[in-house]
């Protein structure tokens, strides 16, 4: 996935792996898979029991669908800047917030009025619905 890394004042995007340390093998389930144990670099296979774990097909397809140059792009966010949102579940349900700032990892920060003061509240996007 592209990443925007900042440092020494300098802001880029990179590539970063987006299942950093893991790699997925494409093999049949009956063959034998303790081979890729040998092999350079491997630490182990994710597996349940004795067997490796697999992912489905279309799963890695919709992956490769979304690639763009070499890199996931990442679906469009719902939510943005400026958006008011209610807030779903905890201590803050129903109230409604401002969206502020957003990041990379579907965290949002809003701004809600509370005891007639503002206050800005870090929250996952899973905890808002649009308003």
């Amino acid at each position: 996935m592209r990443k925007r890394v900042s440092h020494a004042r300098r802001t880029q995007d990179v590539l970063r792996p987006l299942f950093p340390s893991y790699l997925f093998v494409q093999l049949d389930p009956d063959s034998s898979w303790r081979p890729i144990l040998s092999t350079r670099g491997v630490r182990t296979l994710v597996r349940c029991g004795e067997r490796p774990s697999f992912i489905a097909n279309e799963f890695i397809d919709s992956l490769k669908s979304r690639e763009i140059e070499g890199a996931i792009v990442r679906p469009a966010s719902p939510y943005c800047i400026g958006q008011h949102v209610r807030v779903v579940g905890g201590a803050f349900d129903g109230l409604v917030a401002t969206i502020i700032e957003m990041d990379e990892k579907d965290r949002l920060v809003v701004l809600m009025n509370m005891l007639n003061r503002p206050v800005n509240v870090r929250l996952s996007s899973h905890h808002v619905a649009p308003v």
